[in-house]
């Protein structure tokens, strides 16, 4: 797994989870505006941006399972091994926010503050819709091929997940780590992965989060959303809300589902004054 461990060794941690089909460069603007006074912890999941990305096939040498409690144990690793085990902010997006609360679930005391991107830590909600675009690569093997093929997922979202256009760079950025069909196991692995049902592998795990999720509202919380995410629309930005009252809520009518892309000249800054109107405990 590789990570980012930036700022001072005895600031206040910031623990930063992307989601798929990004990686830790998503989180880039927030790092560089906090890494002064902040210790932000950024990984890249395994098979996503520049950590490793093994098979898991039944005779794989190294072998990865791709499954949330994979993701959710991998956190608790990064974690002992440097040595964080006292209060911090978690910080989330897409499918960063079912790793961490599912990792939260035995560290609830850890979590002492909330930073919330266009993500989900509940099952879907009732009134939504499983967007095509996802059914077609988690559901039908066409669709892996064609993530696997063509990198879709990734360069798809580099064109669908802004509002803004994203400059060439930015937008090489996002995709360079998914370059063959071996580096893009992981961006099909995890919408084959996403929990709708109780047969799914994934299932208790977002149930019990989404059941655990109202015992942060005592906690300082901050939420950040595209309101243009075509998956992780006001439906869950409502579900949050719900969970969250004492939320501070910034909703952009013109950001989509990178958040931080669209919008992080406004973002960076509100977050950061958040976290300094909320010291965490000693």
């Amino acid at each position: 797994m590789h990570y980012l461990d930036e700022g001072p060794r005895d600031g206040e941690v910031v623990l930063m989870l992307h989601g798929n089909p990004s990686w830790s460069y998503y989180w880039r603007h927030l790092v560089r505006g906090l890494r002064d006074r902040y210790r932000c912890i950024v990984p890249d999941h395994v098979g996503m941006g520049l950590s490793d990305k093994p098979d898991d096939g039944p005779r794989a040498s190294p072998r990865y399972d791709y499954t949330l409690a994979s993701r959710v144990e991998d956190v608790g690793t990064l974690l002992a091994h440097l040595g964080i085990d006292g209060p911090l902010t978690l910080a989330v997006h897409d499918w960063g926010g079912m790793i961490g609360f599912g990792w939260a679930l035995t560290h609830q005391a850890q979590v002492q503050r909330l930073v919330i991107t266009n993500t989900a830590a509940f099952p879907m909600p009732a009134v939504k819709a499983m967007p095509w675009q996802i059914a077609l690569g988690r559901d039908y093997t066409v669709g892996e091929w064609i993530i696997r093929g063509f990198n879709a997922f990734s360069a798809g979202a580099s064109w669908l997940g802004v509002e803004r256009r994203m400059p060439a760079d930015v937008r090489r950025a996002y995709v360079a780590p998914y370059d063959s069909w071996r580096n893009r196991i992981s961006t099909v692995r995890f919408m084959q992965d996403i929990p709708l049902g109780q047969d799914d592998r994934a299932w208790p795990l977002l149930e019990a989060a989404g059941r655990a999720l109202p015992g942060y509202a005592d906690r300082p919380a901050f939420i950040g959303w595209g309101l243009r995410d075509f998956v992780f629309d006001r439906h869950f930005l409502d579900g949050f809300r719900q969970a969250l009252p004492q939320a501070e809520v910034e909703a952009f009518a013109d950001a989509g589902h990178y958040v931080l892309e669209d919008r992080h000249a406004e973002l960076v800054p509100r977050i950061r004054a958040f976290l300094e109107r909320h010291p965490l405990p000693a």
